[in-house]
């Protein structure tokens, strides 16, 4: 095998990227389906341009401090708005017309996000925006992560912040928008929470926003081991067996990786491995082989060297992040749709494994290896 060091690779990463992929994804529990070769768009822009803010319908609507809000159960703000009785969902009924562009992978984003703030102080991390189709639409992405800001430093990119945009003052970090909320619990949900992060251009990558070939083994795809099969080709493998995802690995069923770890502050540079990264890699017919001129090696310093420490540290990174939960829909979704979607959020943002209905999916917590928590819940504070 031939290795080289980091300062023989050059790779650069544009700002702004909107990709399209193939990836798998697949899920250990009961009720999912084992997806292959399908499209997955992941969308990093820090802006959506297509986003035309003369579709929002919510100039007229009251906002809710004129309402009396009662302290627990439902909330209806407006005909078309609702929170449910757990007060982790919200329900927004949309036209037929902005309902269908979502599903084109056109939906307005600040149509819903600025709707939200009529009614929520900017208290979320992330707004997740879920369709109710039960099947995916064939043309359409898995999940989507528009990012909204980047405060940390020290994995590639540039800080910014764009959340203004979309109605926030400043703590709105990420849009997530899926459409099937089953998704929450099969994946791509841990995936395109993994976007907040990586890959911004910590480490060389030909799969845009994603690992590609590299030893990573994480939601954002690579191996963990790799076979010099001869003649620059190579065999990558993910848990022992010969086969893995460039962009992505198994839906839920996959934790993070150690760099995904790091990346997202939840690791220090003195737990990381070396990298292992495949210069100038080609996919093959073979599922997991490709061929690449050499293997570079990137070490925890390599990486600090070329972009600096992380900041915040992992002592002062965040460890809990919010979410505004919205379900949108053409007609107010059935009690038992939403019992559904809050049942697999309660699960996922469980300080503990998920219940039997799981299987062996992943929730963050586990995913994280038990160092990160999400939480769904809208408290009365959280109402203007």
């Amino acid at each position: 095998m031939k290795t080289i060091g980091p300062h023989r690779i050059s790779f650069t990463l544009p700002y702004l990227f909107v990709f399209a992929f193939l990836f798998y994804i697949t899920s250990c529990s009961k009720d999912a389906s084992i997806l292959t070769e399908q499209e997955d768009a992941v969308s990093e822009d820090t802006e959506e341009m297509n986003d035309d803010s003369s579709n929002d319908d919510t100039s007229n609507d009251n906002s809710s401090d004129t309402m009396d809000i009662p302290p627990t159960g439902a909330v209806v703000f407006n005909q078309d708005f609702t929170l449910d009785a757990t007060r982790s969902v919200a329900n927004y009924v949309l036209p037929q017309s902005d309902y269908n562009l979502f599903l084109e992978g056109e939906g307005n984003l600040k149509q819903v996000s600025e709707k939200a703030y009529q009614y929520f102080k900017d208290d979320f991390d992330y707004i997740i925006i879920l369709s109710v189709e039960a099947v995916k639409p064939p043309d359409l992405f898995f999940g989507r992560s528009t990012l909204v800001q980047n405060q940390v430093q020290g994995l590639g990119s540039n800080t910014y912040d764009n959340s203004a945009t979309y109605g926030s003052e400043g703590k709105l970090k990420s849009i997530i928008y899926m459409p099937r909320t089953e998704y929450i619990k099969s994946g791509p949900f841990l995936h395109e929470i993994a976007h907040s992060w990586g890959n911004k251009g910590i480490i060389p990558t030909t799969v845009g926003g994603h690992w590609g070939y590299a030893s990573v083994a994480g939601q954002l795809g690579g191996f963990d081991e790799i076979e010099d099969l001869g003649n620059n080709t190579y065999q990558g493998k993910l848990n022992g067996q010969n086969g893995f995802g460039a962009f992505a690995n198994g839906g839920n069923s996959v934790i993070y990786g150690d760099l995904e770890l790091y990346a997202m502050g939840l690791i220090g540079a003195d737990e990381l491995e070396p990298i292992q990264v495949a210069v100038n890699p080609e996919g093959t017919q073979a599922y997991g082989q490709f061929t690449a001129d050499a293997i570079g090696i990137y070490t925890a310093q390599d990486l600090i060297n070329e972009h600096g420490a992380r900041v915040p540290s992992t002592a002062d990174s965040q460890k809990v992040f919010k979410a505004l939960t919205i379900v949108i829909s053409t007609e107010a979704i059935s009690q038992e749709k939403m019992d559904e979607v809050t049942s697999n959020l309660d699960n996922f943002s469980r300080q503990a494994a998920p219940d039997a209905s799981w299987g062996s999916t992943k929730n963050f917590w586990l995913a994280t290896k038990e160092k990160a928590t999400f939480d769904f819940t809208v408290t009365q504070g959280n109402i203007k």
